[in-house]
């Protein structure tokens, strides 16, 4: 009745592919749907080409065998057996879809809605894990005992009991998709969750849907025809497939043919129901090769913002932020302004991932959000658009926002932000589009939704934002699937869906990272662009300190969730004050060269802490080399010796401009203390 696991995840790590395609590449299908529907035809229309009506009897030609006048033989009444086994074909198929479409109607909804909620989730596997364990049969018996042999009502029935069964199959995947990066993508445009399943979630998991309904259909068939055996189906005279097999075994010794008829067309029903299944479940073709692109010019010096357009006293806000002012004044902040203040994160009942961050974003101007991996810049970004994972939340602290406090808006004011003010662009765009349509049709569907436009419009506007990102062959590129472009052109696509709203804030997560270097220049100079033509401001989230030297106005440093400096892109990445930073610098491949002498790049000793080992002193100190024992008490963010911003170091003082010292061979790293 149900798809194996292994079926089920080898449907999960193939592409998706036209199940229309699969059905009518494959000689099975085609016969399997050839018998179903020619069946369910000759039985409405039997009365105009039947020789014998279903209820005719012939007491001079009782159970005959094949012959010209009954080419599959009588009964024990002389009734015609193929006007009986036609007659009977269309109330016995049609009656048995009840059951797959009760059954579909009831689980996915529910299964969609116990994916995307944790609570939902345990209370929907509590009540599939009773309903599998009820007795099905005795549940059918009593239940007809009730309400009589009405077969519809009996099918309906049987489809409310297959929920456990059915929901086991279909959450896993619908969890798993859940979980994917477009659908995370269409969170972050403003999506509601519902409709964010239903559109990308659901699409994805319609083979094994269909896959199941057509096995539940099969089920259905053999389930009439067992209770009709057993005397429980429709009455006599009205005939049924059940009830005709077990009048043929009365007689088997009499008419062993009898038997026969009845019972192939049965065993050939089912079957073709579960071929057709197979062949749902199946299919090995493969996706399209990936095909080449036109790359867009560099663009000239002239053409780049300087970074120096950053207004006086910028970066020094970051540690008016870190002040014990209270909040209250979000309503304050500038139009196209971000403003974060003391900014906690943490685990439901467990430790802080983020502490104390505070952060401020110009409109126009580019913040570096850059630090080790663990560190809390994705987890940061996410709590702007209130899309942190199951289990974190905010604890404490600030996100204003156009007078709105980000960190306690309510799911609905969320959705008013997303897309349409603060856009999200992914790491890996193949993943944050979805596989299932085209990039016109994602991209129109962000601009209906975004801009309240129409289907024309919507499409006009979509290939001027694939224009807008320097994607040359337009026409193509909207009809073509995500894995039919290259990484480069899918991440343009990618920027393209974030400005579907007009945003004026992006947030960058690594957006060049899995890039060749080529691409890399090309996407950082389309985002130069785009905040020079259209005066956004970006967050920046990178490991990469040349491309925050290339891109950024202002630096954020952090380690360990907290933000250690602060400043402007000159005074950190010259001038740094933190051994955090010099430390960066000194394992960036594009610096070794500056320093005469150095012949391998510097590295780290240790690792970033976990969350529930930080300290409350200098969460750095197990891995500087100016560490000291003044290093373990408190530490706040301070300001900076030279320059705007701030530096959350005891001995700044003594350690400004000895970055040289991370560079020396990897093996003395560590020994100085």
């Amino acid at each position: 009745m149900t798809v194996s696991t292994t079926s089920i995840l080898q449907q999960r790590s193939r592409p998706p592919r036209r199940i229309r395609g699969r059905v009518f590449r494959s000689p099975t299908a085609i016969i399997a749907l050839v018998w179903l529907v020619g069946l369910v035809i000759a039985s409405l229309t039997g009365p105009l080409w039947l020789r014998y009506g279903p209820l005719e009897q012939d007491l001079s030609a009782v159970l005959q065998g094949p012959s010209a006048a009954h080419i599959l033989g009588t009964d024990e009444l002389g009734r015609d057996m193929l006007s009986r086994i036609i007659t009977a074909a269309a109330p016995t198929l049609l009656i048995a879809l009840i059951t797959p479409i009760v059954a579909i109607l009831i689980t996915v909804p529910i299964t969609l809605w116990a994916a995307r909620r944790e609570r939902a989730e345990t209370v929907v596997n509590r009540i599939s894990e009773i309903v599998l364990s009820l007795p099905g049969t005795v549940i059918i018996l009593a239940f007809i005992a009730a309400v009589g042999t009405n077969m519809p009502l009996v099918m309906a029935a049987f489809g409310v009991l297959v929920f456990g069964a059915m929901y086991k199959v279909f959450f896993g995947q619908a969890k798993s998709l859940h979980k994917q990066l477009y659908v995370e993508a269409a969170a972050v445009d403003g999506v509601r969750p519902m409709v964010a399943s239903i559109r990308h979630v659901l699409p994805n998991m319609s083979t094994t849907v269909i896959v199941q309904f057509v096995l539940l259909f099969g089920a259905a068939i053999g389930l009439q025809a067992g209770l009709a055996f057993i005397g429980l189906g429709a009455q006599p005279p009205e005939p049924t497939w059940g009830g005709m097999i077990q009048t043929a075994s009365s007689f088997i010794f009499q008419q062993p043919w009898l038997m026969i008829p009845t019972g192939a067309v049965l065993a050939l029903t089912i079957i073709a129901a579960n071929s057709l299944a197979d062949v749902l479940a199946g299919g090995t073709a493969m996706p399209p090769p990936l095909v080449s692109i036109r790359r867009k010019k560099k663009p000239t010096d002239a053409e780049v913002p300087a970074a120096s357009n950053v207004s006086t006293g910028a970066a020094a806000a970051s540690v008016a932020l870190a002040s014990d002012a209270p909040a209250s004044d979000a309503a304050l902040t500038a139009p196209g302004e971000l403003v974060i203040r003391d900014l906690v994160i943490g685990v439901d009942d467990g430790p802080a991932l983020v502490t104390g961050v505070s952060m401020r974003v110009r409109p126009g101007t580019v913040m570096g959000l850059v630090g080790e991996s663990g560190c809390g810049k994705s987890v940061t970004s996410y709590s702007l658009l209130g899309l942190l994972s199951p289990g974190l939340s905010v604890r404490s602290g600030v996100i204003s926002w156009g007078g709105v406090d980000l960190a306690r808006a309510d799911e609905k004011t969320l959705a008013k932000v997303r897309g349409h003010e603060i856009a999200y662009i992914s790491q890996e765009p193949t993943r944050a589009l979805d596989p299932m349509f085209t990039i016109s049709w994602q991209l129109a569907a962000a601009v209906k939704r975004l801009r309240g436009v129409r289907g024309s419009e919507a499409k006009r506007i979509a290939g001027e934002l694939l224009t807008d990102v320097g994607i040359i062959d337009v026409p193509r590129v909207l009809k073509s699937y995500p894995h039919q472009i290259s990484g480069g052109m899918a991440q343009r696509v990618a920027i393209a869906l974030a400005l579907a709203g007009t945003p004026k804030l992006l947030i960058a997560d690594e957006p060049t990272t899995a890039l060749d270097v080529t691409v890399q220049a090309e996407i950082l100079g389309l985002l130069r662009g785009l905040i020079a033509d259209r005066g956004m401001s970006i967050i920046l989230v990178t490991h990469d300190l040349g491309v925050v030297a290339d891109l950024c106005d202002e630096v954020s440093v952090m380690y360990a969730g907290q933000i250690v400096e602060t400043g402007s892109v000159r005074d950190v990445l010259v001038r740094p004050e933190h051994p955090y930073t010099m430390a960066l610098l000194a394992a960036d491949p594009h610096a070794i060269l500056d320093f005469e002498g150095t012949t391998r790049l510097a590295s780290i000793p240790g690792q970033v802490p976990l969350p529930g080992s930080m300290t409350s002193g200098c969460r750095f100190a197990d891995r500087c080399r100016f560490a000291r024992d003044e290093c373990l008490g408190e530490v706040p963010l301070m300001p900076r010796i030279a320059g705007d911003g701030g530096v959350r170091c005891v001995r700044r003082d003594e350690v400004q401009g000895r970055q040289d010292e991370w560079r020396l061979p990897v093996t003395t790293l560590g020994e100085e203390r």
